[in-house]
């Protein structure tokens, strides 16, 4: 293997930072990495909003289901899908408007998830660690309103950045052979690997929560899928102008 296959592989979600800041070469080598990464025909359809002001990333904590690490990161990174900027860029040449199109929200989400992971390979080579916030769509409206979002832009996540101040391992994944599906769509690895996974996230997840947290991937993804979240987001996002068809 090589040192970047190597570091891609001990990738871990940190959720405690040292108080000290990033400087603003590292910022913008982190951004200018993730403005590198691939993007639907040239469109960049992403905007990310870096948030340090103390007060803003408390607000952010509390939208956020109280996740104090957002909080305590030195850095708070907010990704948005941002088809403002495409339609700015498109009306120098004539007049149009972003399409009621299912494709591209897509391509705007796409994008945007591909240019945070270039980020997060880019920080964690300079020492860095990350979490990324799902959570900041409990309350999107109200991110926006905090975050002054235009119309045509929407937070898809937040990212903790910051130097690590805990050494957690790394999470184990789904055996490849449930992944990697050759020529066709396969089920067939489902019932061994999945039972395989089951004894090792439980393992993990004991040695994690000091004896006192027992699941599996298949309980946690029962409980997944038997609870609706975040219903409120379709509405939010045909007010911010992503009228979907």
């Amino acid at each position: 293997m090589n040192a970047v296959i190597e570091q891609l592989k001990r990738h871990r979600s940190i959720r405690k930072y040292k108080p000290d800041p990033l400087n603003e070469e590292q910022l913008l080598a982190i951004v200018q990495s993730a403005q590198a990464a691939s993007t639907s025909s040239n469109v960049q359809a992403y905007s990310v909003i870096a948030v340090t002001d103390p007060d803003k990333k408390r607000q952010l904590a509390a939208l956020a289901a109280n996740q104090a690490y957002i909080e305590e990161c030195p850095v708070f990174l907010v990704w948005c899908a941002d088809l403002n900027r495409l339609q700015y860029a498109a009306s120098l040449e004539e007049e149009t408007r972003v399409p009621d199109s299912t494709e591209i929200f897509i391509i705007a989400t796409v994008d945007t998830a591909l240019a945070a992971q270039n980020a997060v390979i880019a920080a964690e080579s300079l020492g860095l660690g990350i979490v990324y916030i799902g959570g900041i769509r409990d309350n999107p409206a109200d991110v926006s309103r905090l975050l002054e979002l235009p119309k045509y832009v929407y937070p898809v996540f937040g990212m903790c950045v910051g130097y690590p101040d805990q050494e957690p391992t790394s999470r184990p994944r789904l055996p490849v052979e449930t992944v990697l599906h050759r020529d066709r769509y396969s089920a067939g690895s489902f019932a061994d690997g999945i039972e395989r996974y089951n004894g090792e996230l439980r393992q993990f997840a004991l040695t994690r929560a000091g004896g006192k947290r027992d699941t599996t991937y298949s309980k946690e993804m029962a409980n997944r899928l038997g609870v609706r979240k975040r219903d409120h987001m379709r509405a939010f996002l045909r007010e911010k102008g992503f009228d979907l068809e």
